[in-house]
């Protein structure tokens, strides 16, 4: 479900509070990874979205689950997509 009253979180904010909270810098991420700090450090800075790989390796480092990340990467996806449509489902005759 879509939030309707606020922007959803990016999972660049959650990344980052999960971070903050494990007391783990954006590079010891990266290595532990295997990524690029640039990766990781433009996902936290909303610049980047996760993709099926990164979640993949997000779900390793937090003990969460790859589903979790893209979840609420296309939770973020979705509402930005219905509001560069003004807020409405374009009409369109179904086929089925």
């Amino acid at each position: 479900m879509l939030p309707k009253h606020r922007e959803p979180s990016h999972p660049g904010e959650i990344l980052q509070d999960i971070l903050e909270g494990a007391e783990i810098t954006q590079q010891e991420a990266a290595d532990r990874m295997g990524m690029p700090f640039q990766r990781v450090n433009s996902i936290v800075r909303r610049r980047r979205g996760v993709t099926a790989d990164t979640a993949l390796l997000l779900s390793a480092l937090t003990k969460t689950t790859p589903e979790f990340w893209l979840n609420v990467q296309s939770t973020w996806d979705l509402w930005h997509a219905l509001r560069a449509r003004g807020g409405k489902v374009p009409r369109i005759r179904a086929i089925a």
